[in-house]
């Protein structure tokens, strides 16, 4: 590593947490004679980038900032460069830099800073509000607040998969979430469709959630992940609340997947541009009965296929031409697949608000998983 990304990193890992960005501009303008530099955070709808600098300033899809963003690439734009600050997949959003010379090194060592910042910024996340409040154009509802905080992340990648996944209406979510987590050998993932109004919504989530968790690292497998949040649920509510769920294991060595269908959320498999449809038996939702026995299913991926996991606050939004699952969901999907999963699930859920015609009043979330193939 060249010695001026060595500088940077240890920059970054002195400084206070809430001034990461500001020691950082100084230490680019040191080695490299940058003046100004800004960090431009995606929001929590993925509809800005927003400026850490100056809050009020916002960059609109079709800037610069945002080909940088949906790319994952450099833009030039005159003397300003614009920078992917990324970390594992999880889009953070997007450097600014001016002015900045044309050696190839210079732009290489840049693009690494960048890296840096993003997996700062990922580490001192939990003991700073700095970062957190500077993305949202607007407050969090208390019910969006702890379903945010719930979320694995917004995007992911590793050798063999990229997945996203997206929750609308992203300020005030109530009830819907997803979680996923990896091995190296194994990919778990699962999107749960909320039942409830509010706080209350959102702490049904978050015991299933993490009861979900707890089985996963305890070692069980899918069905029985699936009966220990069952039993949970139960315990707690006696049958009173309910949640349903869909989760999924995935072999990274081999592709095959296993679910379980605890409700509504729906799964779509898209391959070679036609979305197949993969029947599964639908079991009863995480803590409506005791001891409900969960049965797994299998299926097996190639290599390039799709799968999009969708809430019933998908399918099931009405407008004047019918719902959006009796056909323009399907219609949608086979015209995305170019699209990076963090695009996907962002451009659906704008197709889906502009489908029913308004912002959504349904809790809503999308994940998409893209399997490249045993790495």
């Amino acid at each position: 590593m060249p010695d001026r990304l060595t500088g940077i990193r240890q920059i970054l890992a002195d400084a206070p947490a809430d001034a990461l960005v500001e020691r950082f501009a100084e230490e680019l303008d040191k080695q490299y004679g940058i003046a100004d530099t800004n960090l431009l955070q995606v929001d929590y709808r993925l509809s800005a980038l927003l400026s850490l600098r100056d809050g009020a300033a916002r960059t609109a899809p079709g800037d610069p900032a945002w080909r940088c963003f949906d790319h994952q690439a450099e833009v030039v734009q005159e003397d300003v460069t614009y920078l992917p600050v990324t970390m594992r997949g999880e889009r953070i959003g997007v450097l600014r830099l001016a002015p900045v010379g044309d050696d190839p090194q210079l732009r290489h060592e840049l693009a690494g800073a960048a890296t840096l910042l993003a997996h700062e910024l990922a580490a001192v996340r939990p003991g700073t509000d700095r970062y957190a409040v500077a993305a949202r154009t607007r407050p969090l509802t208390l019910a969006a607040e702890m379903q945010w905080e719930l979320l694995p992340g917004r995007s992911h990648e590793g050798p063999s998969f990229s997945l996203a996944g997206q929750l609308e209406p992203a300020y005030a979510v109530r009830g819907d979430g997803f979680d996923w987590a990896d091995d190296g050998d194994r990919l778990w993932l699962c999107v749960v469709n909320g039942s409830g109004e509010g706080v209350n919504a959102s702490m049904l989530t978050s015991l299933a959630i993490n009861a979900l968790r707890n089985a996963r690292r305890g070692g069980l497998e899918l069905a029985d992940q699936a009966a220990l949040a069952d039993q949970a649920i139960y315990a707690y509510h006696g049958g009173s609340q309910h949640l349903a769920a869909l989760l999924l294991q995935l072999d990274l060595h081999t592709g095959r997947a296993t679910v379980v269908d605890a409700g509504s959320p729906r799964l779509m498999l898209l391959r070679g541009g036609e979305v197949i449809e993969q029947p599964l038996t639908e079991q009863f939702p995480l803590g409506m009965f005791d001891g409900t026995i969960y049965q797994p299913q299998h299926f097996d991926l190639r290599p390039s296929d799709r799968l999009l996991l969708v809430s019933d606050g998908v399918y099931d939004a009405a407008a004047s031409a019918g719902r959006y699952g009796g056909g323009a969901l399907d219609r949608f999907v086979r015209r995305i697949p170019s699209m990076a999963p963090l695009e996907v699930v962002r451009s659906l859920l704008g197709d889906l608000r502009a489908f029913v015609g308004s912002d959504l009043v349904d809790d809503a979330v999308v994940v998409c998983l893209d399997w490249t193939g045993p790495a």
